[in-house]
């Protein structure tokens, strides 16, 4: 599977990521490893799978491993995207042990969250199997975990809704009621970006037809979220809205339900659970 970069994975991310993750958790040193390993030992070890979904975080591994020691070396056997099973080795490492030990425990964080994610993700496309629905994520994740929640919803297959506050205008039922109303949310927000220079995409969310109405008067949007809506009726939704704008169905969408809202025409499904409910990938780090 060909996983796109995304703009957010830049090499100042990463190694802002990498480094704020070791720094919480080796503090003033690895104790353990600098008590019980001799300074000169050298050992190799092997990631095992231990259970069965989609391996992410493999390309990650051999920054944290470098970060930690810039003399370990990483042999890379299964790649990102691949679908394992109990028992597959992802990869090997080797060099100094107590190297291998420091960095251990950062790298199964990392890549067993990672690869629940891809996994569900890779799990909800299937349901959508047959329409033209695409899988979004949200800004429903963990903090200072972000980068890579997104980017595996990228190796399952997903698409990525907005990184942050910061890349997209969504104008949710909060704003809506405290702007008095979705055209004057519109029209504010479309006045900031004219006062401001900057330029954006704007979605605004809808609880009800009439809303839905009240946007396709208005105009000066690029995608229409149609929010907590049951199947019957998002498909008048869709049917009202007639292709003049994309949309996206959100709000308590479950593997029980996913299939159904994705038959109604939408154009995007976006689910929180992909980055807040889901159940980590078993991965170890073994020596051998």
């Amino acid at each position: 599977m060909q996983t796109p970069t995304p703009s957010y994975l830049t090499p100042e991310a990463l190694t802002t990521f990498i480094r704020t993750a070791l720094a919480e958790d080796v503090g003033d040193g690895d104790h353990s490893a600098l008590s019980s390993i001799p300074a000169d030992a050298r050992n190799r070890a092997h990631l095992l799978v231990k259970g069965e979904g989609i391996l992410a975080g493999v390309a990650l591994a051999p920054l944290i491993f470098s970060e930690v020691d810039p003399t370990l070396t990483m042999n890379v056997l299964l790649t990102d995207g691949t679908l394992v099973k109990h028992g597959d080795i992802a990869f090997t490492v080797e060099g100094p042990a107590r190297s291998i030990l420091t960095a251990e425990r950062l790298v199964l964080n990392c890549m067993q969250r990672m690869s629940g994610i891809a996994t569900y993700t890779a799990y909800l496309n299937t349901l959508l199997a047959g329409t033209k629905a695409k899988l979004l994520d949200t800004r429903k994740t963990t903090p200072n975990f972000r980068l890579c929640e997104k980017w595996a919803v990228l190796i399952g297959g997903g698409v990525n809704h907005r990184y942050g506050l910061f890349d997209m205008i969504i104008l949710k039922d909060n704003h809506v009621d405290y702007a008095g109303g979705v055209a004057q949310a519109i029209r504010a927000s479309r006045a900031y970006l004219a006062s401001t220079g900057r330029q954006m995409p704007i979605e605004i969310e809808t609880r009800s037809l009439e809303e839905v109405q009240q946007v396709l008067n208005a105009g000066g949007v690029d995608r229409i979220m149609l929010d907590n809506m049951d199947a019957e009726l998002l498909r008048e939704a869709v049917e009202l809205i007639n292709g003049r704008f994309p949309t996206e169905a959100s709000g308590g969408i479950t593997e029980q339900t996913i299939a159904g809202v994705a038959s109604t025409g939408v154009d995007y499904i976006s689910v929180g659970a992909l980055t807040h409910s889901v159940k980590s990938l078993d991965l170890s780090l073994k020596a051998y």
